[in-house]
């Protein structure tokens, strides 16, 4: 008997909470996701590294996360190398609430990272901005996502994250790259999973970064014609708010294609201001080329 899909593969756990807070995280969606995952592979790569949700659901036994965004970086490699100076990081900037207003908090760090982007900085501010909406401005590349309403985790909260994060990406290196450096690094074997921003409706999150997916997708046929395995979340809707993206992803190119209910989007929420979300439902696609 043929065994379909979603039989051939395993089933992967997610933590049971988020170590960022970061808008388009997979965490909710990360079985789902990762249930079409090989089972046998040699190296496992994420080169758009976001919130982590997807490669701490996988906990690779051999692992590379990176990004362009290096205070995002900062974090991950902090996390790696010194898991206990991280909590650090974040009660210096959390305990600040003893004596201010999470608003006077925020506005202070946010100032401080603006004038020196530092993941020490970022670390506090992914956790206490507005959804994890981690929003730039276009002109001068700083961060200008407002205070969120809601009042940053407890450190002792934080600290059990870190435990936990710490322990599922132990055998993970994180490196500041871009993506096609990431690529280069891969073989015949591996696994890299892409969650690369949406082209037409986070331009101004990340860190502002350039991205264009017509290149990413030269470099996925590249790999794959070595024997690499690529999974790549995009927006399966085809569609921005108002706007339908005609994506330009070559025939042949992918051999499956899996819908993922991803539910409301929070940008969306952000954007619309608190109106009505009621047609603003988001679908993933995944798409695999093996």
């Amino acid at each position: 008997m043929q065994l379909t899909l979603e039989e051939k593969y395993v089933t992967y756990y997610p933590p049971k909470s988020q170590l960022l807070k970061w808008v388009g995280n997979k965490q909710k969606f990360a079985v789902e996701i990762t249930r079409y995952f090989p089972t046998d592979i040699k190296r496992y790569f994420e080169p758009f590294l976001g919130s982590g949700a997807i490669l701490a659901t996988v906990a690779p036994p051999n692992g590379m996360g990176s990004d362009t965004f290096k205070p995002l970086v900062e974090i991950w490699q902090k996390l790696s190398t010194d898991p206990k100076g991280l909590v650090e990081w974040y009660a210096e900037r959390r305990n600040l609430l003893e004596t201010a207003t999470k608003e006077e908090v925020y506005k202070s760090v946010l100032s401080a990272y603006n004038k020196n982007p530092n993941g020490a900085d970022f670390l506090y501010l992914t956790r206490s901005c507005y959804g994890g909406i981690v929003r730039f401005r276009k002109s001068d590349g700083y961060m200008s996502t407002p205070c969120g309403a809601h009042t940053p985790i407890p450190v002792e909260s934080f600290s059990v994250r870190v435990k936990d994060w710490k322990a599922r990406l132990k055998n993970v290196s994180f490196e500041h790259l871009d993506y096609r450096e990431a690529f280069a690094q891969a073989k015949k074997g591996d696994l890299i999973y892409c969650d690369p921003p949406y082209s037409h409706s986070q331009g101004i999150l990340y860190g502002a970064q350039n991205f264009c997916l017509e290149d990413l997708l030269v470099e996925i046929d590249r790999v794959k014609s070595k024997g690499v395995c690529v999974a790549l979340s995009i927006d399966g809707n085809k569609k921005s708010g108002n706007f339908i993206c005609e994506l330009p992803i070559p025939s042949g190119l992918f051999k499956n294609e899996i819908f993922v209910d991803c539910g409301r989007s929070m940008l969306r929420r952000f954007q619309l201001g608190g109106r009505t979300l009621e047609n603003e439902i988001v679908s993933d696609r995944l798409l695999l080329t093996y």
